[in-house]
């Protein structure tokens, strides 16, 4: 399915089902609002080109539903979106809009891609070490939320809750086989979960110098 869609070149990447806080400040980006709010209340995320603002054409990026806003008093915004579905850059459009306008193909993994049921139930207890372990280090409350038991949002759960950069992003959302995006995120885990632990040793270790010692005996000095 082909479709119109407003372009926000960001940094960041976006997966289906994940819920990401924008701050909309230029005002550019403050009129694609309020266009979007308008009409469909959609945009579509991507990570700008090398060369250029724009994504080159064929970048994959990820529909953007807004699910809330907070209008500033300087005309700032804050909002709330959820990615839903994932798509081409197929041309971009000459159009009035002071923002990126593109025609954009949607697109979801190719059928017969599911992994096996023990592959995902690997991922699952892969990322229910990980996820609690990266909360602690950042000092974050626990996220209690159930994962999806659907083996493709399973997959786009955990990416978009790595604290990876945005080209490892990338790739994980550019796969278009579920079996592949899963077996990735096993290869990804137990590194990324490594490094926690021994941040957290390191932490743990620091908070501990200087307790529980007993000052030298210096009686018979």
């Amino acid at each position: 399915m082909t479709f119109r869609l407003p372009i926000f070149p960001l940094g960041v990447v976006l997966f289906p089902g994940a819920l990401l806080p924008l701050h909309i400040f230029e005002p550019r980006y403050r009129r694609m609002l309020a266009d979007c709010m308008a009409g469909d209340e959609r945009f579509g995320l991507a990570l700008p080109g090398i060369a250029h603002e724009a994504p080159a054409l064929g970048a994959v990026g990820c529909v953007a539903q807004i699910r809330g806003t907070q209008a500033l008093a300087d005309g700032r915004s804050n909002i709330v979106v959820q990615g839903t579905t994932r798509f081409l850059v197929t041309r971009y459009l000459e159009d009035p809009a002071p923002y990126l306008v593109a025609m954009v193909e949607a697109f979801e993994d190719r059928e017969g891609s599911t992994p096996p049921a023990a592959r995902c139930t690997a991922l699952a207890d892969a990322f229910a070490h990980y996820l609690p372990a990266l909360r602690e280090l950042n000092d974050l409350e626990p996220d209690n939320r159930t994962l999806p038991a659907d083996p493709a949002a399973l997959s786009f759960h955990v990416a978009a809750a790595l604290d990876t950069g945005a080209p490892e992003k990338q790739a994980l959302l550019e796969i278009r086989s579920t079996a592949e995006r899963v077996d990735l995120l096993l290869e990804m885990l137990p590194p990324l979960s490594s490094a926690i632990d021994a941040g957290l040793r390191t932490r743990k270790k620091a908070h501990s110098n200087g307790k529980g010692h007993h000052p030298p005996d210096l009686a018979g000095a």
